[in-house]
């Protein structure tokens, strides 16, 4: 099992900057920050955006691997993105991976679009958004003509710090985004339960973790992809909750999860209120039985 933390981007950055060293420090193999213009009880409070925060985590740390979860067609298009993780891969030399989502209806396709789209409509962006964004990332010249999203001689120098390109971590839920993760990814992507809007205690998300997983390793199938190379990322906290209780809650949490087929268990860091309530002390207790213990 590997360890993520996920970094809400709502700190300046001489505070968020403890927190993506002590990350690092702590032992975790990966951290996370979300990518949205707003998000649900942040939309009145500081709210960064990810680019520049990856950015500066990128320079503030020189191990961990670094990413977001998740970029969507909400609010870039592929050329942008693709521009903006190759710079961001260089300066993390090649410690990036790029989480990619179909997004979702709420702040960030509300701000600036007229008309939502539909579930049809938003599964087939998302469909060219990743496939797009795989050939802009690995090849030196792309021309895309696709139904949502166009590109006419993209030049891209320099490639990625790591090759092919960074490595993909897709969130999906339904039978098409699993096959898009299956196929492109190097890890797929689950919060558990899907359209769960309340947490519940991690020992009732095993069943469905089970099942998705299942799912998942049928679309490898699917596709001809050995379902043994692509890694299973579950975030706990949006709807599953109990593992930061205690550092016991923790590790019997993977526990659990690793039975059931997830690989890579991301955390949020603990916060004073909603959403995601805890205490900062249960992550040094974590640390002391990582690879890597607190410093000081």
């Amino acid at each position: 099992m590997r360890f993520g933390i996920m970094i809400v981007p709502e700190d300046r950055w001489q505070t968020a900057r403890h927190k993506w060293r002590r990350a690092e420090q702590m032992g975790f193999d990966h951290a996370w920050t979300y990518d949205h213009l707003n998000w649900r009880a942040f939309r009145a409070k500081e709210w960064f955006t990810a680019v520049p925060t990856l950015t500066a985590a990128a320079m503030e740390t020189d191990r961990i691997e670094i990413g977001v979860l998740v970029a969507s067609p909400n609010l870039r298009h592929p050329v942008h993105l693709a521009k903006d993780v190759t710079a961001i891969d260089d300066i993390a030399d090649g410690r990036l991976i790029l989480g990619l989502g179909a997004g979702a209806v709420g702040f960030d396709s509300q701000m600036t679009r007229r008309r939502q789209w539909t579930t049809r409509e938003r599964t087939a962006r998302f469909e060219e958004y990743v496939q797009l964004t795989d050939q802009l990332l690995t090849q030196p010249v792309t021309s895309f003509d696709g139904e949502y999203y166009m590109a006419d001689e993209v030049h891209s120098h320099p490639l990625c710090r790591r090759q092919p390109r960074v490595p993909f971590a897709i969130a999906a839920s339904g039978p098409r985004g699993m096959r898009l993760a299956a196929r492109y990814g190097s890890s797929w992507v689950t919060t558990g339960e899907p359209n769960r809007f309340a947490a519940a205690p991690y020992e009732q998300a095993l069943p469905v973790l089970r099942h998705q997983v299942e799912l998942f390793e049928q679309a490898c199938t699917e596709v001809g992809r050995d379902p043994a190379d692509v890694s299973r990322l579950l975030v706990a906290g949006p709807t599953v909750s109990g593992v930061l209780d205690s550092k016991d809650a923790f590790f019997d949490a993977a526990g659990r999860f690793a039975e059931v087929g997830i690989t890579d268990l991301v955390v949020q860091w603990p916060r004073p209120d909603e959403p995601f309530p805890g205490r900062e002390e249960v992550l040094d207790d974590i640390a002391s039985e990582l690879a890597r213990p607190a410093l000081a």
